[in-house]
């Protein structure tokens, strides 16, 4: 009898699958990326207004990256590599460049694009955080 690759059942549940190192990596990588885009695009303008949508962006994108590698790795610890990653970009931007030049401007900005970018992912892990903490408590009571 023969088996259709294409069809057959996995060996083992993708839960139980090791997480692929590439793919977490890349979206370390893209954390990095996400923080040096949202630096260079927060001066953006509609007319004379400031329009600052990469503040919105990144936080839509941290919060993307930290689901995707939680998903991929099973572990709140590794699902902060991103926002680390980020973080790193981010400080990086403020620093100057060989002119003295810098990415980021001494703005409201500057100061609203971090606690935005990295709140909701942050809210994320604390909630996912304790959720885990209250079913292991929920699990070691003895039942009556």
């Amino acid at each position: 009898m023969t088996v259709d690759p294409a069809t057959a059942a996995a060996d083992a549940p993708p839960s139980d699958a090791p997480p692929r190192t590439g793919v977490v990596a890349l979206l370390v990588v893209d954390g990095l990326i996400c923080a040096v885009l949202s630096v260079l695009f927060l001066g953006m303008y509609i007319g004379s207004v400031p329009f600052p949508i990469s503040i919105l962006v990144a936080a839509v994108v941290n919060l993307l990256l930290v689901m995707a590698v939680r998903t991929e790795t099973g572990s709140l610890g590794k699902a902060t590599w991103p926002l680390v990653a980020w973080a790193v970009g981010f400080v990086l931007c403020l620093a100057g460049g060989p002119g003295a030049d810098q990415l980021a401007v001494a703005d409201w900005r500057i100061l609203l694009l971090p606690i935005a970018a990295l709140g909701p992912a942050g809210l994320y892990l604390f909630s996912a955080r304790i959720n885990a903490i209250t079913n292991a408590v929920r699990q070691s009571q003895p039942q009556k």
